[in-house]
């Protein structure tokens, strides 16, 4: 999710960079523009020829990949959740377990039953909509929410046919790495090409922005801060983005007070709001004030004074800034470095504000179990409170109300400014869909408001477009007979890897496999009937640096070719391959398919 509150730079690394179990030394090196731009090339090479092998996978093997993908996904959940608490310091495990199994197993099930494969035939209008992947996509991951966005990235690019790049921010390359690893090894496993999963082993800024900016590069979908964001707009390249939360939520007279304490406390406290849609500021109808508040506290919330409330302020904006090394802490540490003492089990700081106001900080986005409190005598005064709040920052994000009046709910979903309102639940889940019948997601598009290309939470649709074959509408014109075609096949066998040419790094064969992994993915899936073969009558490749000719049992020419025919035939041999791929069409030598004759 956004984590788009300015932050002082101090705090703009983890104490330690201890990843956890399993992270390996990459040996790579902090490039300069030469080397990002040759690394970002070879990946979207590898990438883009994967996409063009999957764009012709029939549905059955896409969901066979994707549950492959989404169950090792979920085996891994609890593993990765604690590695990220303890290299990026931010949140609490339990809770990220939550979110990691909800875009594992979770988002898989959801969308199984959705068909963005399989050609739409609709006789009434004489149209058919042949789905086309959107090719590669790049999938920049941010630190306060990193394997879940993975999890939750790669199976929507899996379940539309797209290959994936993974960029993960700097502070969570550890658990986000070895993740989309795993990830990687199942989906090939199960029958994916090689390259379909890659991830970004040293991000840096260079890197980033030349995948960013390379045509090869189809899609990006950007989560994260605002200045990464707009970077991904500016980049050239179509972006999915979304923008910064600053969450309202208010509580009229009609509200069950005891449920909307629990509701609040518990959304509030969730990974300490390290969430875009966790609440930030609590506005209170006056005649329900104390018994809200007194439930809150029973639920280990602490009401602070104004000489609690002072300091505090004091601590998390020593500078008008967001101190970041607040940003996912317990809240009882930090009342604790703002000399407040609370008792050990306090979940949530209650800061009262006196106007909702820009130059209020408690009432911008805080990533941390802080909670901003304002009292209103109205619902329509607390309607113009939460529209102040948006207009201070996260407009077109989300709101949450609680409330029994359909009239007062309708009236704020109309005047404030966001594209999502929870009623009666807890916004950081209630708004991602995982406690609504909203679609669930790590994404939360802003729309035209919140200057976001989406408006929705995003999903597999958004990453595929429908090419329409649409018949003349004369009642003459007689509408073709379509049942049972499919332009898609079941693969015979492995996609081959990649060819790496020979004048690069481990050149003159193909990609070697990913090394085997200690992970449940591989041997599970195998047992299950569903590691492909080697495809029939292909020779074993050669290994990295092998010279293919002596591989082959040949004697190798005697002559190099200059580097300048090398690229030159590699560049012949790559367009040459790319046009026998299917990329989003038919194979131009064969006919397609017809089942159920």
């Amino acid at each position: 999710m956004s984590a788009a509150a300015r932050t002082r730079g101090k705090a703009a690394k983890p104490a330690a960079a201890q990843a956890g179990p399993g992270q390996a030394d990459t040996g790579q090196q902090p490039q300069d523009g030469a080397s990002a731009a040759s690394q970002a090339r070879q990946m979207l090479a590898r990438a883009h020829w994967a996409a063009g092998a999957f764009a012709s996978y029939d549905l059955a093997s896409v969901l066979r990949i994707a549950e492959a993908v989404a169950t090792a996904a979920h085996a891994e959940a609890r593993r990765y959740a604690e590695w990220a608490v303890k290299e990026t310091r931010f949140g609490v495990a339990e809770h990220k377990v939550i979110k990691n199994e909800a875009c594992a197993l979770g988002l898989f099930e959801r969308y199984a039953g959705e068909d963005l494969v399989s050609p739409r035939i609709d006789p009434d209008a004489k149209i058919v909509a042949v789905p086309r992947p959107a090719g590669v996509v790049l999938a920049l991951i941010p630190s306060t929410n990193p394997v879940a966005s993975v999890y939750f990235k790669v199976i929507l690019s899996l379940l539309t046919r797209n290959a994936v790049v993974v960029s993960p921010h700097p502070m969570a390359k550890g658990c986000c790495t070895d993740a989309a690893d795993v990830l990687a090894e199942a989906a090939t496993a199960a029958g994916a090409p090689d390259g379909a999963i890659q991830v970004v082993r040293e991000p840096t800024l260079r890197l980033v922005e030349t995948l960013m900016s390379d045509p090869v590069t189809d899609v990006i979908v950007a989560t994260g801060g605002t200045a990464m964001v707009r970077a991904a707009y500016r980049s050239g390249n179509p972006a999915l983005g979304v923008g910064p939360g600053n969450v309202p939520v208010l509580v009229d007279a009609t509200a069950d007070v005891v449920a909307a304490a629990r509701r609040i406390t518990d959304s509030k406290a969730f990974d300490n709001s390290v969430l875009c849609t966790n609440e930030s500021v609590l506005i209170v109808q006056q005649s329900v004030r104390e018994p809200l508040l007194r439930e809150m506290q029973r639920q280990h919330a602490v009401l602070l004074d104004e000489n609690g409330r002072d300091r505090l302020r004091a601590y998390l904006y020593p500078d008008g800034m967001l101190n970041g090394e607040a940003i996912g802490k317990d809240a009882s540490w930090i009342a604790d470095q703002a000399g407040i003492r609370v008792p050990p089990r306090t979940r949530l700081l209650l800061a009262p504000v006196e106007l909702v106001v820009p130059e209020e900080p408690f009432c911008r986005e805080k990533l941390c179990p802080v909670l901003g409190v304002a009292t209103v005598p109205t619902p329509t005064a607390g309607i113009e409170a939460a529209r102040a709040v948006v207009r201070i920052g996260g407009a077109g994000h989300s709101a949450a109300i609680h409330s029994e009046h359909p009239p007062t709910i309708m009236m704020y979903g109309t005047r404030v400014p966001v594209l999502r309102v929870s009623v009666n639940v807890g916004n950081s889940t209630g708004s991602a869909g995982l406690e609504t019948n909203l679609a669930p997601s790590m994404t939360l598009g802003t729309g035209f408001v919140g200057r976001s290309s989406v408006g929705e939470n995003l999903e597999p649709r958004h990453l595929v477009n429908w090419t329409k074959i649409a018949y003349n509408a004369d009642p003459g014109v007689v509408f073709g007979d379509f049942a049972g075609i499919s332009p898609w096949r079941t693969p015979a066998g492995r996609v081959p890897a990649y060819p790496i040419a020979s004048n690069l790094p481990g050149g003159g064969g193909v990609r070697p496999a990913s090394p085997s992994r200690t992970g449940p993915a591989r041997a599970l899936f195998a047992s299950a009937g569903h590691e492909p073969a080697p495809t029939a009558g292909h020779e074993p490749a050669p290994t990295a640096g092998q010279d293919p000719a002596r591989a082959a049992g040949q004697e190798p020419a005697s002559t190099a070719l200059p580097d300048s025919v090398r690229a030159a035939l590699r560049a012949i041999i790559i367009d040459e391959l790319a046009a026998l791929q299917v990329r989003g069409g038919l194979d131009a030598r064969s006919e397609p398919t017809r089942t159920g004759d």
